[in-house]
């Protein structure tokens, strides 16, 4: 039985103390949710105030991104696995289609970051997904199967074991379009037939593939109906305390 998990990417928002004080309103409205992981991405400047103010709760603390290299190094204005990991985080996401689009991200360098995160003691929350044109020309199996092949497929199965794979149809984050329900469970059944081709059966069952675009507190009880999804990643409905206390609590 996979445990779904949740988790909110604030992307870039926020500062230190307002996420304090978004802490100080969740908390309390999920104190008692043990039938789904929690996790919050924030900013790298906000996860010490994240940290603290979770420390001894439900919920759990992750990156938006890291360096591939998982020592010390030159790269001006990159953060490390051990670092994100020394500051209190858990996981870590890689390969977000907004890394992809604006950031050069390829099926290539989410491996690396993917690697380098298991290797830092995190777990990846490895992100895949069409864009709109690929979708209308009938290409998002075909997108899915490279990403997953050249992205996540190179793992060790010890390796893959560790990794939430998230679907992120990049025409429905940020932009109040949903992927129906049946649409997005018919991209995991295809990603977790993927899985099975390559890791087995056993694999296949137990990964946990999140669903993400535009999950709002009106949509993911559609979308948890699915036994195929087995969480969210949350945009810009995480950055509310209700907002996603209520798709937490779904």
């Amino acid at each position: 039985m996979r445990k779904p998990l949740m988790a909110g990417n604030w992307k870039m928002y926020k500062t230190p103390a307002q996420t304090t004080q978004f802490f100080e309103s969740f908390l309390p409205l999920v104190a008692a949710s043990s039938h789904t992981g929690i996790l919050i991405c924030p900013p790298f400047v906000n996860i010490a105030a994240a940290v603290a103010a979770t420390r001894g709760t439900n919920v759990s603390v992750g990156g938006q991104n890291l360096h591939t290299a998982t020592k010390e190094g030159a790269f001006t204005g990159e953060i490390s696995g051990p670092m994100l990991a020394a500051a209190g985080c858990t996981a870590v996401i890689v390969g977000h289609s907004e890394r992809r689009q604006f950031f050069g991200e390829t099926d290539a360098t989410v491996l690396a970051r993917t690697i380098a995160a298991l290797e830092s003691g995190l777990q990846p929350i490895v992100c895949v997904g069409e864009m709109l044109a690929e979708r209308e020309s009938g290409k998002t199996n075909e997108v899915l199967a490279t990403q997953f092949r050249e992205g996540i497929a190179k793992l060790t199965p010890e390796q893959f074991a560790r990794v939430v794979i998230a679907y992120e149809p990049v025409w429905a984050i940020g932009t109040g379009k949903t992927a129906t329900p049946e649409i997005a469970a018919d991209a995991h059944r295809f990603i977790r037939g993927e899985v099975r081709a390559i890791y087995g059966d056993e694999a296949a069952n137990n990964v946990r593939i999140l669903y993400g675009g535009s999950v709002k507190p009106d949509n993911v009880r559609g979308l948890m109906a699915q036994p195929e999804i087995d969480g969210g990643l949350v945009g810009g409905a995480s950055l509310d305390a209700v907002s996603f206390a209520s798709i937490v609590n779904f």
